[in-house]
């Protein structure tokens, strides 16, 4: 059964802690700005409608509004070939995040030659978890590597940054 995004959790403040480790985190626009080299990267969604998404059997609707997806790219290619099929339209769906990526427009990604996917999720653990899971079922660190970013609420190390 689907959980509204609007619960009391996703309420709750996202203000975290300023963390150096992360200030030199770079923004792009667009996948051809990236390396083509290993990284991590959290990519930003933002979703104009609300979108039935699904993690295994947990489920849940999704409210319009901005997501930060915490991903890896580690193949050929690196982030550049990653945030570049994330970026893209059409594509055939394989992972949990081609349902978001699909729905709603991709604006950018944070890129990090240094961290872990799992590091960005911690570093934005103030942010609110809107379904359990997802993008996550191989990660025994993690409840979720998609987070919702409440308007206004922007985490200290993203907040510093252009985008």
């Amino acid at each position: 059964m689907a959980s509204e995004t609007t619960s009391a959790s996703m309420r709750r403040s996202a203000r975290a802690e300023p963390d150096q480790s992360f200030s030199a985190l770079a923004f792009i626009r667009a996948a051809s700005e990236a390396p083509a080299t290993p990284g991590a990267y959290a990519l930003l969604i933002a979703l104009s409608h609300p979108l039935e998404a699904s993690a295994g059997r947990r489920a849940a609707t999704l409210a319009p509004g901005l997501y930060l997806y915490c991903g890896s790219a580690k193949g050929p290619g690196g982030l550049r070939a990653r945030l570049g099929r994330h970026m893209r339209q059409g594509k055939r769906r394989r992972w949990h995040i081609d349902q978001l990526t699909e729905a709603g427009e991709s604006l950018g990604a944070w890129i990090s030659l240094e961290k872990g996917e799992c590091d960005l999720v911690a570093a934005l653990s103030a942010l609110p978890v809107p379904l359990e899971g997802f993008g996550s079922s191989d990660c025994p660190r993690c409840r979720s590597h998609l987070l919702f970013w409440p308007r206004g609420d922007a985490p200290a190390f993203l907040a510093a940054q252009k985008c």
